[in-house]
C-alpha cells in the first residue's frame, strides 16, 4: 500500500462521511416533497397526492432518517465474545477476569483512563493489567454494567481510525444474552468469538444462534486463544487444530450459514494473546513466530473483511 493511501478503517471513515452527505440531501428532498403533497391544493386540479401516496413519502422520510441516523456514528465497532477466562481483551491471570462490558476507543490524550456508568470521575491507568485488576475491584461492577476505556491512539495504532472495541464477559456467567445483544451488540460491525485451545465451543454456541436471529449474516471471526498451551503435547497439535478448524468451520458455514464452506476457514486463527504482550513478560513457548504471524494475520484480514463489509452495509 502506497504511503498516501489511507488504512482501510480510514476509507471507511471517509466514504461513509460522503454518503452520510448525500442521505442528508435525500433526506431534505423528501421531507420537503412529503410536507408540498400533504398541504398544498389546486383549485383546477384538487389535491396534488392521494393520501395512499402522501403516506408512502413519510415512510420513505422514516426509513431515510432511520439510515443517517446509522450513518452518522462515526466509529466501527467490533464485539468480542466468550466463556469466561478464555483472554478475549484484557489478560485473566492472577484471578482477573472481565465482569463487566469494556467499551475501548482512542483518545488524544497522552494518559490512558476509564470512567464507569456509576461515576464520571477519570481513573487512570497505565496499563492493561492494571486495568484488569482495577475492574477485579470494583464491587459496584457487575455483568450488565458497561466501563468506558479511553486508550491513548499513539499506544495502539488499531484505535487510530475510529474503531471501538467492545469486551464482554463470559457468555457463561448469565442467561440475559438477549438483554446483551439489544443493549450492546446490535450496532456491532465485527463480532469475534474468542475460544482456547483446552475446551470446544459448545458454551459460547447459544449466544451467536441468537445474535443471527436478530441480525441478518453477522460478520464472525473466531479466535482459538492460548495456543500456546499446544506445545505441551507437540505429537498432537496438528490433529488438535485440525479438530477444532472443522468445527468451527461447519458452526460457520453450516449451523450460522453466515459464509461459505471455501470462506469459513479464512475467519479462524490460533493465536497467543499473551505472547503478542510485551508487559506480560516471561518466556515463550516454542513456536512463538508461528502464533505471531498468525496474531498478525487476523489483525490484518480483520481490518481488510471489516472495510468491505461496512461497504456493502452502506
Amino acid at each position: 500500500m502506497d504511503a498516501g493511501d489511507p488504512s482501510p478503517l480510514r476509507r471507511f471513515v471517509m466514504t461513509k462521511r460522503s454518503i452520510g452527505s448525500i442521505f442528508d440531501q435525500l433526506l431534505e428532498f423528501v421531507k420537503n416533497g412529503s410536507a408540498f403533497v400533504k398541504v398544498w391544493r389546486s383549485t383546477n386540479l384538487g389535491q396534488v397526492a392521494v393520501e395512499e401516496q402522501s403516506l408512502e413519502m413519510q415512510s420513505c422520510a422514516t426509513k431515510l432518517w432511520t439510515i443517517r441516523e446509522v450513518l452518522l456514528r462515526r466509529h466501527m465497532k467490533a464485539a468480542f465474545f466468550g466463556r469466561t477466562s478464555n483472554g478475549k481483551m484484557l489478560p485473566n491471570g492472577n484471578g482477573h477476569t472481565t465482569n463487566c462490558f469494556l467499551r475501548v476507543e482512542g483518545t488524544d490524550e497522552d494518559e490512558a483512563y476509564f470512567t464507569t456508568e456509576a461515576s464520571s470521575e477519570r481513573r487512570s491507568i497505565a496499563t492493561v493489567s492494571q486495568l484488569a485488576h482495577a475492574l477485579h475491584m470494583d464491587p459496584t461492577l457487575d455483568s450488565g454494567s458497561l466501563v468506558k476505556v479511553f486508550w491513548p491512539k499513539n499506544r495502539c495504532a488499531v484505535l487510530r481510525d475510529d474503531l471501538v472495541l467492545m469486551d464482554s464477559p463470559g457468555t457463561d456467567v448469565t442467561l440475559e444474552l438477549d438483554s446483551w445483544i439489544d443493549k450492546f451488540c446490535l450496532d456491532a460491525d465485527v463480532f469475534v468469538l474468542v475460544g482456547n485451545a483446552e475446551s470446544t465451543l459448545m458454551n459460547t454456541k447459544l449466544f451467536f444462534h441468537k445474535v443471527s436471529e436478530k441480525i441478518s449474516k453477522p460478520n464472525i471471526f473466531i479466535l482459538h486463544n492460548r495456543w500456546d498451551a499446544s506445545v505441551t503435547e507437540p505429537e498432537y497439535i496438528k490433529e488438535v487444530r485440525k479438530r477444532h478448524l472443522d468445527r468451527c468451520v461447519r458452526f460457520l458455514a453450516e449451523e450460522l450459514q453466515v459464509v461459505g464452506l471455501d470462506e469459513a476457514a479464512g475467519r479462524i486463527f490460533f493465536v497467543s494473546a499473551k505472547e503478542g504482550m510485551p508487559e506480560t513478560g516471561g518466556a515463550l513457548a516454542e513456536g512463538f513466530q508461528d502464533r505471531l504471524g498468525e496474531f498478525q494475520r487476523f489483525e490484518t484480514t480483520f481490518e481488510l473483511y471489516k472495510n468491505a463489509s461496512t461497504k456493502t452495509t452502506v
